[in-house]
């Protein structure tokens, strides 16, 4: 590895995505402090392949690069030689932060068979982490029971889906794990970090009858989805440790590992994987040291730490997700 590659390199921030949505609010701004200029802004997506929607290096020598130039200049020593094994120079991963102000519509999204025979992408398998919560904010999740096409379509027919849907309330600190083909929404009032495959591909099935100005509903896939879904109950909630100043494991699946670190101090941060890691701070702040720089982060930030860099020094109170492949 040439050293000039090494000094390249460094943990790398990238200037946020802001996508306004139906559902939602001013979060963003007033909670993680996003650059945000309407009421509806309902994501922003942190780091981003998905086409029309790169993300762009925001710091450092590197800065106004965007992460496609970057893969090419640096492949494995920015992917790591697992990745690039496995998924070429294809950046796997979308992380975003979303603020549903109102319900987001129930949908659910394609496995990889599906979604490259009819969209040449990837599927989605996602995890949230809500990172705030209303008062009696919830979540929907899969089915209560385990249900059928015939079911499903009766009940879609009847405008009387969620009758048969999974709500669940949810707080601070939460996570659910989404497999593939599992029917969910983000109810009002709940601020969420995601960590999902890169892909854009959703399957909208029932939008809460809403229309715009104009009396017009947004589009539904209702035939798409029919052999997407999972019409079997699944659990998807997830238990975990939270031990200060440990890496917690939380959710490990095909596309990703997250960790939750507490950290609470002093901590000397070592990378387990020949793999990019990406750390987003869903509360408090942090000094991240790296050689003779300082990186300093709060609530609603996201720095991405690449495969050739395997060792930080990180210093304050905060939460931290930790991700890799």
């Amino acid at each position: 590895m040439e050293n000039d590659v090494i000094m390249n390199l460094y943990p790398l921030v990238f200037e946020p995505i802001l996508k306004e949505r139906i559902w939602g609010g001013t979060k963003l701004k007033s909670y993680l402090n996003k650059p945000i200029s309407s009421e509806i802004t309902g994501e922003s997506w942190e780091i981003s392949t998905v086409p029309n929607d790169v993300s762009v290096v925001s710091n450092g020598a590197l800065k106004g690069k965007n992460i496609n130039e970057l893969i090419e200049m640096f492949s494995k020593d920015f992917l790591g030689e697992t990745v690039v094994n496995r998924f070429g120079n294809e950046f796997p991963l979308l992380f975003k932060f979303i603020d549903a102000k109102e319900d987001l519509s129930i949908q659910l999204h394609p496995n990889d068979a599906l979604a490259k025979k009819r969209h040449n992408s990837f599927g989605k398998t996602e995890m949230w982490y809500v990172m705030q919560a209303d008062t009696n904010s919830r979540l929907v999740v899969g089915f209560k029971e385990d249900s059928s096409k015939e079911e499903y379509l009766s009940h879609l027919t009847n405008k009387t889906l969620v009758s048969i849907l999974n709500e669940i309330p949810v707080k601070k600190g939460d996570v659910f794990f989404l497999e593939t083909g599992t029917i969910h929404a983000i109810g009002a009032g709940v601020v969420i970090a995601e960590i999902q495959q890169t892909s854009d591909v959703t399957y909208r099935i029932y939008d809460w009858d809403r229309v715009d100005k104009e009396g017009n509903g947004r589009e539904l896939h209702t035939d798409l989805a029919l052999d997407a879904i999972n019409y079997k109950q699944t659990a998807s909630k997830i238990d975990f440790e939270k031990i200060d100043n440990v890496s917690n494991a939380v959710v490990e699946c095909d596309y990703f590992k997250t960790n939750l670190l507490p950290l609470d101090g002093i901590y000397n941060w070592y990378k387990k994987q020949d793999a990019f890691t990406v750390l987003m701070c869903t509360e408090g702040q942090l000094e991240l040291f790296f050689e003779e720089e300082c990186f300093s982060l709060k609530a609603g930030n996201t720095i991405l730490i690449p495969a050739v860099i395997d060792h930080l020094f990180l210093k304050g109170n905060a939460t931290l997700l930790e991700i890799s492949i």
